[in-house]
C-alpha cells in the first residue's frame, strides 16, 4: 500500500474552493485546511506513514500507486481503483435515500461482482462492527445523524479497501457523537490507512499520527515527511461492472418513492399506446369479421378457367392506370387497346381437362363445366308439341342473354349447370349449398332441378321457355312445375338437310317428338339456396348436370350437321361467312367438341383454396406465357381488395396515434433529466464507489425501461378495458358482435415499442448524468 501524490499546486488557487483528483477521487481543499493521516502503530507504522510522499515535487505531474504510474490511466482504471482500494466517508453521509441500510452498504460490493450471499454477510458484519446490528433493516431517514455516519463507515469498510478517505467525518455531528465516530475511525486505522480532511486542528492533533498542514495552496508543515525510495510495481486493478439487474433494482427503488409522479408519467406516455392498441383492436376485429364473412360467402366460390380470359398482370394493370399526356400535336395514333392487350386465350384441350379432373378430391370434390352445346328440347303442352329451352333469356333479347351467359361462364356465378361430384362419399355441391323444397335431389343425368331465389322467385322467362303461360307476379304451386317432362332430341332427328345442302330444324314437330331414340328429361326437384349461403351460384331457373351435356355431345359429334359444318367455312344453316372463332363457337353449339368453354373448381373450404391454386400453378411451371392456362380467382381478388383497404385505414390511424408516442419520447427525456437533477448526489456516490460512466447511464436507462414497460402495460390494460364499451356501441349501431379484439401479439409488440421509445427518449439525459464530475455531484443539494 505505497502511494505517491504529486501535482497539487496547479489545481489550486489560494483562497478559493477548488477540486483535485486525489488517488482518482475528487477531494476539496480549502484555505487553512489540514490533512490528518492516521496509521497503525507498531512495527508497520513507518511503512504506513510513508504512503504520501514527494509533495515537494508537485510540478512533476505524475502520481505513482504501489510503483504503478497513473499517466496512462483511463476513466475505467480510476473507477476500478476507487472501487478496489478506496473507502469513502463523507461529511454529509451521502446515503441513497431510496435504498435500505443493507442495500447502501452492499452497493460497492455489487460493483465489485461479489456474490449475493457473501455480499449480504459482509454487509451485516460491517454494520454489526459499527454498532448498527439492531438497525440494519431500516431506511436512512429512520436513523440519526451519528447512525447514518456509521452506515457510511460500514459502506466504506464492506468492500475491504486499502485506504479510507474521510472528508470532515464529524462536521455534521454534535460533540458527543463526533467523539464516538473519531474513536471508531481511530480503531479502524489500526488495520487500514485512514486519510482524513478536517478544519479542526485539535481533532487532528488528538487522533492523527501524521499531520500535513496546507495554507494558500502550499504545504506549510508535515509532521512526518516522506523519504523517497524505489518501490516495486505490484499494483493490480480489478475493473468494476454494474449488472443491469442492479441498475433495475436501484431505479425501481427510486421510482417506488415517487408513486404519484410515476403513475402520471406512465399514463401520459401510455396515451399513444392506448390509441394504437384501440386502432389495432378495431382493425383486427373488423378484419376477422370480413374474413369470416368472406370465408362463408366465398367458401364455395369457384376458381374459373375460360377459353378467353383477362391477364391480370400487375405491369399491364399499371399501364392502364398511367397518367394521360394530353399532347398538343394535331395527330392521332393507332394503338391496340389495353383491354385487347390484356386478353388471353387459354389453349384448353382434353389433356388439361383430364388434369383438372385428376385434382385431389380432398381439396375440391366438385368440378363444374360450362358448355356451349344446345339441348334440342320439345314438350307437349295441352296436347300440342312445342319447342322449349332451358334458358332465362327473353326471345327478343337473345343477344343480351348470350352476353350474360358469357359473364356467368367467366365468373362462375349464375350458371345453369351444377358441378359434378368426383367422389360419391365426398362433399356434394347441391346438398351443401341448396335446400330441397320439393321433390328430390337429382340422381340420374336426365333429372333436372328448378332453382328459386331466397324469396321463392324465379325468372319469368325460365317458365315461359318451358311452355308455361304465366304473367309477371303469377304464383304457381310447386306441384304444377314438379314432374314436368320434356324430350331431348339428337341432331340427326332434330335437323333436316335440304337439297341445297343447308340444314333447318325439322318442321314435323310431332314426328320429331315421337322419335323412339329421344330421351325424357324430368324436373325432379325444386331447390333454394340455404339461409347460411351468402351468394347464389346457380341462376334461378332450370339447372342440369354436366353429365347430361357430355352425353349430348357424345351423341351429336358424328351427326350430319356437325360433319357438314366442320367441312364448311359458311354457316350451314344461314350461309353466312364464318371466321375461325365464330365457327368454333357454332360447332360447340352443335355439340362437336368435348372441351368445355369454361371450368369451375369449387374448393371444399376456403383454407384449401391456396392448395388448389398451387395445383393449377404447377401446370404452368416452365411453360411460355402463351402456353400457360390463366385462371380467375374472384374470391382472392375480393379478399385482397378488402384487406388492402383495411390495411390502408389501419396504417393511417396508427400513424396519427403514433404522433403521441414521439410526444411521449420528449416528455420522458424531460422527466429523465429531472430525475438526473434529483439524483445528482446519488450519481456522485456511485462514481465514488467505482461506478463507470456506462453504469451511470445504465441506471437511468433502467429507470426509463421500467417506465416504458409500465406505461406499455398500462396502455394495453386501458385499451383492453375500452374494447368493452366500444363493442357495446358498435353492436348497438351495426349488430356486429365483438368487433374490437386486442390481439396478444399486438399487445406484446406495443409494450416492446413503448419500452424502446422511452429508453431512447431518456438516453441523452442518461449520458449527461454519466458525464457529471463526482466531486461536483457530491456537493449538489
Amino acid at each position: 500500500m505505497l502511494l505517491e501524490l504529486k501535482d497539487i499546486k496547479k489545481y489550486y488557487k489560494a483562497g478559493e474552493t477548488t477540486t483535485k483528483a486525489l488517488d482518482g477521487v475528487s477531494v476539496a481543499f480549502r484555505k487553512q485546511e489540514f490533512v490528518a493521516i492516521l496509521g497503525p502503530s507498531g512495527s508497520g507504522k513507518t511503512t504506513m506513514l510513508n504512503v504520501i510522499g514527494g509533495l515537494d515535487n508537485y510540478d512533476s505531474g505524475d502520481m505513482v500507486i504501489n510503483g504503478k504510474s497513473t499517466k496512462t490511466f483511463k476513466d475505467s482504471d480510476w473507477d476500478a481503483y476507487r472501487n478496489n482500494s478506496i473507502g469513502f466517508v463523507f461529511q454529509s453521509y451521502n446515503l441513497i435515500s431510496h435504498l435500505g441500510i443493507i442495500d447502501n452498504v452492499e452497493l460497492g460490493m455489487t460493483l465489485s461482482g461479489v456474490s449475493k450471499e457473501e455480499k449480504k454477510q459482509r454487509a451485516e458484519e460491517a454494520l454489526t462492527r459499527v454498532g448498527l446490528k439492531e438497525h440494519m433493516h431500516k431506511k436512512p431517514n429512520q436513523l440519526s445523524g451519528g447512525q447514518m455516519q456509521r452506515v457510511a463507515i460500514a459502506r466504506a469498510l464492506a468492500n475491504d479497501p486499502d485506504i479510507l478517505l474521510c472528508d470532515e467525518p464529524t462536521g455534521a455531528l454534535d460533540s458527543e457523537t463526533s467523539v464516538q465516530i473519531m474513536k471508531l475511525i481511530q480503531e479502524l486505522s489500526q488495520e487500514k490507512l485512514v486519510i482524513m480532511v478536517t478544519h479542526n486542528p485539535q481533532l487532528a492533533k488528538e487522533y492523527a499520527d501524521r499531520i500535513i498542514e496546507f495554507s494558500d495552496g502550499q504545504i506549510r508543515h508535515d509532521s512526518h515527511p516522506h523519504k523517497e525510495r524505489s518501490k516495486p510495481d505490484m499494483f493490480n486493478l480489478k475493473h468494476t461492472k454494474m449488472k443491469f439487474s442492479t441498475a433495475l433494482h436501484l431505479s425501481f427503488n427510486n421510482i417506488r418513492t415517487k408513486k404519484g409522479r410515476t403513475f402520471l408519467t406512465a399514463f401520459a406516455s401510455s396515451i399513444g399506446i392506448i390509441g394504437i392498441a384501440v386502432v389495432l383492436s378495431l382493425s383486427n376485429g373488423f378484419q376477422k369479421q370480413i374474413d369470416a364473412t368472406q370465408s362463408e360467402a366465398l367458401a364455395k366460390f369457384p376458381i374459373t378457367i375460360t377459353k378467353v380470359t383477362t391477364d391480370n398482370d400487375p405491369e399491364g394493370l399499371a399501364s392502364t392506370t398511367a397518367k394521360a399526356t394530353f399532347p398538343s400535336e394535331k395527330t392521332l395514333t393507332a394503338k391496340t387497346s389495353d383491354a385487347d392487350k390484356a386478353q388471353h386465350t387459354n389453349q384448353l384441350d382434353e389433356k388439361y381437362v383430364a388434369y383438372i379432373n385428376d385434382i385431389d378430391p380432398e381439396l375440391s370434390n366438385n368440378i363444374g363445366y360450362t358448355r356451349l352445346v344446345n339441348l334440342n328440347l320439345m314438350r307437349e303442352v295441352d296436347g300440342k308439341v312445342q319447342q322449349v329451352t332451358l334458358s332465362n333469356n327473353a326471345p327478343e333479347n337473345s343477344e343480351t342473354g348470350s352476353m350474360m351467359s358469357m359473364m356467368s361462364s367467366m365468373t362462375g356465378v349464375g350458371v345453369s349447370s351444377f358441378p359434378k361430384q368426383l367422389e360419391k362419399d365426398g362433399t356434394n355441391f347441391l346438398k351443401d349449398n341448396y335446400k330441397l323444397l320439393a321433390g328430390s335431389y337429382p340422381e340420374a343425368e336426365t333429372d333436372l332441378v328448378l332453382v328459386v331465389d331466397k324469396s321463392n322467385n324465379i325468372n319469368i322467362n325460365a317458365l315461359k321457355n318451358l311452355g308455361f303461360d304465366v304473367a309477371d307476379g303469377d304464383k304457381l304451386a310447386f306441384d304444377d312445375v314438379l314432374g314436368t317432362k320434356m324430350k331431348l332430341i339428337a341432331n340427326d332427328a332434330y335437323y333436316t338437310k335440304l337439297p341445297t345442302g343447308n340444314f333447318i330444324p325439322n318442321q314435323d314437330l310431332a314426328a320429331v317428338y315421337d322419335n323412339k331414340d329421344n330421351r325424357e328429361l324430368t324436373i325432379a326437384g325444386i331447390l333454394r339456396a340455404k339461409s347460411s349461403s351468402n351468394m347464389d351460384l346457380l341462376a334461378p331457373g332450370v339447372a342440369y348436370s354436366d353429365s347430361l351435356a357430355q352425353s349430348v355431345i357424345a351423341e351429336n359429334q358424328q351427326s350430319a350437321i356437325v360433319k357438314a359444318q366442320q367441312a364448311s367455312d359458311v354457316n350451314v344453316m344461314s350461309n353466312e361467312a364464318l371466321d375461325e372463332a365464330t365457327k368454333s363457337n357454332f360447332l360447340d353449339y352443335l355439340g362437336a367438341s368435348e372441351v368445355p368453354y369454361s371450368m369451375m373448381i369449387y374448393p371444399n373450404n376456403f383454407k384449401d383454396k391456396e392448395k388448389v391454386l398451387d395445383y393449377l400453378d404447377k401446370w404452368n411451371a416452365g411453360k411460355s406465357k402463351k402456353e400457360q392456362i390463366i385462371y380467375s380467382d374472384l374470391a382472392g381478388t375480393m379478399t385482397q381488395l378488402t384487406g388492402g383497404v383495411m390495411d390502408a385505414i389501419t396504417y393511417v390511424l396508427v400513424a396519427f396515434a403514433g404522433i403521441s408516442l414521439f410526444t411521449s419520447m420528449i416528455m420522458i427525456a424531460i422527466i429523465t433529466y429531472t430525475s438526473v437533477i434529483e439524483r445528482t448526489k446519488e450519481i456522485g456516490v456511485l462514481k465514488a464507489l467505482g461506478a463507470r460512466k456506462k453504469d451511470i447511464t445504465r441506471v437511468f436507462d433502467a429507470e426509463t425501461a421500467i417506465l416504458g414497460v409500465f406505461s406499455g402495460l398500462l396502455g394495453i390494460g386501458i385499451a383492453y378495458l375500452l374494447t368493452f364499451p366500444i363493442n357495446a356501441v358498435i353492436y348497438r349501431l351495426t349488430e356486429l358482435k365483438n368487433v374490437a379484439q386486442l390481439d396478444l401479439g399486438h399487445a406484446l409488440i406495443l409494450v416492446v415499442v413503448s419500452t424502446v421509445l422511452t429508453i431512447l427518449g431518456g438516453h441523452i439525459p442518461a449520458r449527461m448524468a454519466a458525464k457529471k464530475d463526482a466531486a461536483i455531484a457530491l456537493r449538489a443539494d
